[in-house]
């Protein structure tokens, strides 16, 4: 019973991130959605309101997994744990780091920041990073075929996303956004030389 509970107590602090630095970012008058808004090409309009699907479909996948499998081995409870505390940790820098410029699909606007320090100066997209790593904690530690299959369309959905995002920072910044992904791996990791577009 204690395995459930740690598992739920993961995904509401995880969640917990998100809707408060949403909260607090409405008090300023930001909209940080942006999911499917704007004037955007049919195609991003698409990988947005899957992603949007994808994220929240999920949550009852993750809720019904915990709540009706059983308790995991010492291995995968340690492992389950470990990977939902780290994709929490990280999924906070990232959101603390972006500060005012974080925004939750491509902004209608081109109000944002190019970040680099912090946590970005060792990931291109460490929000994503957070996310997959509770999704993958929490499937390690509850596991089901279903869950599996839910896991693996947002993980597919959060990449389509990020390759978006990042088509849409190189229009907005750059040569300082080029300079930056010569530098920082997309999920993690400096690089020791320039790579080949794309990587």
């Amino acid at each position: 019973m204690y395995q459930k509970f740690l598992a739920l107590l993961c995904m509401a602090a995880f969640y917990a991130i998100y809707f408060s630095k949403q909260l607090a970012q409405r008090r300023q008058g930001v909209r940080t959605n942006q999911i499917g808004r704007g004037d955007k090409t049919a195609g991003t309009l698409l990988v947005e309101r899957l992603l949007g699907a994808a994220t929240l479909s999920i949550v009852p996948a993750e809720a019904a997994s915990i709540l009706l499998g059983g308790p995991a081995g010492p291995a995968r409870f340690a492992a389950g744990l470990a990977l939902c505390l780290l994709g929490c940790a990280v999924f906070l820098a990232a959101v603390r780091g972006l500060g005012g410029s974080w925004r939750a699909g491509i902004p209608a606007e081109k109000d944002t920041a190019l970040v680099t320090g912090g946590v970005y100066a060792h990931s291109r997209n460490p929000a994503f990073l957070g996310f997959d790593l509770v999704y993958l904690g929490l499937l390690l530690w509850f596991f089901n075929w279903l869950h599996l299959a839910f896991a693996l369309f947002a993980v597919l959905m959060l990449h389509l996303q990020i390759l978006q995002e990042e088509a849409w920072l190189g229009e907005t910044f750059g040569a300082a956004y080029q300079s930056y992904r010569a530098r920082t791996r997309r999920y993690w990791g400096k690089s020791l030389k320039r790579r080949a577009p794309g990587l």
